[in-house]
């Protein structure tokens, strides 16, 4: 397992009129569109407030960062990797000056954005594409294979499919939230964006079942997404875990 060093710096960002602190961590080591705006849902109000931020490194000298944009009852995470971005998840249609927001406190800008990946059809993941789409004027727009049906966006959605690499990041299919949810996984640096696959508002869990398609196959996503080498979950809901994420969720898959 590889060994990380933590650091913090805070960083004030303002987007839609809102003042959040995002406090950016850094982990440095050696290791090898959207459909109209639907009303929150039970699930959205779970998750706590507050703005963060973070980065991520693997290997000699190398070192990626990942910020979060808090939208308070759901998290859109920006991969920044040299000068280009990859947004995974969208939030809600009201969430494009949030995320744009994000993005400057990152030190960049939409003109960056090459990649936006949006892990299953649910509107608080799904529903920013009605604004992120055409800011994205230099990038590619995706989902899971079995999700297009389930998305609409005002350009064409590129299908991923389990196993596949864009951007240095594998794509991991982890059904059982939707049928076709999709996780995204960087080998380098053991960061994952989980999506709804795994939930860390009260706790590392699987899928909420309340909202959960397919109960077995969420469970086996999980079980699946325990055998990569993770160091830092990135949920859709609750707080990103950077402290103890490999034993949290070897514990949670040993407990399906």
């Amino acid at each position: 397992m590889s060994d990380f060093r933590v650091s913090r710096r805070l960083i004030v960002t303002g987007g839609s009129g809102v003042l959040g602190v995002a406090v950016l961590n850094t982990l440095t080591g050696c290791s090898a569109t959207g459909t109209p705006e639907t009303p929150e849902t039970p699930e959205a109000a779970n998750s706590p407030g507050g703005n963060s931020a973070g980065a991520s490194g693997a290997g000699p000298g190398v070192v990626g960062s990942w910020k979060r944009v808090n939208l308070t009852f759901v998290s859109v995470y920006l991969l920044v990797r040299g000068d280009e971005v990859a947004v995974v998840d969208t939030g809600t249609s009201s969430s494009v000056a949030e995320i744009e927001a994000g993005l400057q406190a990152a030190g960049t800008g939409w003109g960056a954005v090459k990649h936006v990946i949006v892990t299953h059809g649910h509107q608080d993941h799904a529903g920013g594409l009605a604004g992120v789409a055409p800011a994205v004027v230099n990038g590619t727009l995706y989902a899971g294979d079995a999700e297009l049906d389930a998305i609409t966006a005002s350009k064409p959605l590129k299908g991923l499919a389990d196993g596949q690499e864009i951007f240095g990041l594998q794509i991991i299919g982890t059904p059982g939230h939707t049928l076709g949810h999709i996780s995204v996984f960087e080998p380098s640096t053991g960061v994952l964006v989980a999506g709804d696959a795994l939930n860390n508002t009260a706790g590392l869990t699987g899928s909420n079942p309340e909202y959960t398609a397919d109960a077995a196959k969420a469970a086996a996503s999980v079980k699946k997404l325990a055998t990569l080498d993770v160091q830092a979950i990135l949920p859709g809901h609750g707080e990103p875990l950077i402290t103890g994420a490999p034993e949290e969720l070897q514990k949670l898959a040993a407990s399906l």
